[in-house]
């Protein structure tokens, strides 16, 4: 098997975007004027979607206390309609509306990691917080709220963009990484490490894929201790705005080969793996299968060390 530095010799870096960093490895070299071009896109996508610009669209929608009508670029419809997939799947656990418990739980723009006093009283969907079915109308990339939304794109965000800087970069051999997340185009089988969430020094098994994502979700790279409570993090049930306790990571495989295949999974195969990444923590795989017409495999490492793998899940077994 010829090696990945043979194949895609060439590396270029994106180090701040969407906080974690892209690198992007290709047969091509990118010039000058390719990386320029993607760096803009980058810093456009932010100022569209990220909750931690004063500047963005989502800020000002966070901003806007009596609501209004935000018109998305049009390659935000998408987007939006994974979300609202997710949403249904997983009966409101999944929602981008899910930024205002964030907020209160310390992780906001102001990055002060110290949670509201009222937060308890008023997270999740269940205290009435605002709702992306409930409150917030969708006309394509048109967004019309009444009321002030906080909205968190972070379940599908990165790739989904991933899948956008993939399609301007056509190239045979392709490997694009933003924090793990992995979009992969090659002839020859890339094989991922998985990460163990307990010790980032090791791996508790592999996948392999040739065409399409393998996306990763774990808290352990991502949470903060707040006073008299347990360890906080990111991932969230956004009924509840809770962070999920029962599931430590998860792993999914989108392949773009594979026949069944829907045509969303083919157009933006890292966007659905990092979306049903997320939603794994708050929904049972089988639930998901049942309802998400895009095909995937996956793997589940719970909290207590026990592991649930999709049978054709392209990897090896899981270290206990």
């Amino acid at each position: 098997m010829t090696a990945l530095t043979e194949r895609m010799p060439h590396v270029a870096a994106f180090p701040r975007a969407l906080g974690t960093g892209i690198i992007v490895r290709s047969a091509v070299q990118l010039d000058h004027d390719d990386h320029a071009t993607i760096t803009a896109f980058i810093d456009t996508y932010e100022s569209v979607l990220s909750r931690f610009r004063a500047d963005s669209l989502v800020t000002a929608i966070g901003d806007a206390t009596h609501g209004g009508t935000f018109d998305f670029p049009d390659w935000s419809t998408p987007l939006f309609d994974l979300y609202d997939t997710l949403c249904a799947a997983t009966d409101g656990a999944i929602d981008p509306c899910v930024g205002e418990d964030l907020m209160r739980l310390g992780y906001g723009a102001d990055y002060t990691f110290t949670v509201a006093p009222d937060a308890d009283g008023r997270l999740g969907a269940v205290h009435g917080r605002p709702t992306w079915r409930g409150d917030v109308e969708r006309y394509g990339s048109t967004l019309v709220t009444r009321r002030a939304v906080h909205l968190d794109f972070g379940a599908c965000g990165k790739g989904y963009l991933v899948d956008l800087l993939s399609a301007m970069m056509p190239h045979d051999e392709l490997l694009i990484d933003a924090g793990g997340d992995l979009f992969v185009r090659s002839s020859q089988p890339v094989v991922v490490a998985l990460e163990d969430p307990d010790d980032v020094s090791r791996a508790v098994g592999t996948a392999e894929i040739s065409a399409g994502a393998c996306c990763a979700s774990a808290p352990s790279r991502r949470h903060w201790q707040a006073a008299g409570r347990l360890a906080l993090h990111h991932l969230l049930n956004a009924i509840d705005g809770r962070p999920v306790r029962d599931v430590a990571a998860t792993w999914t495989v989108v392949r773009t080969d594979d026949r069944q295949t829907a045509l969303s999974t083919a157009d933006y195969p890292t966007a659905v793996a990092d979306g049903l990444a997320t939603a794994l923590f708050v929904a049972d795989p089988n639930l998901l299968a049942a309802r998400v017409p895009d095909h995937f495999e996956c793997a589940v490492l719970r909290a207590d060390r026990t592991a649930a793998i999709s049978h054709h899940f392209p990897g090896h077994p899981f270290v206990q």
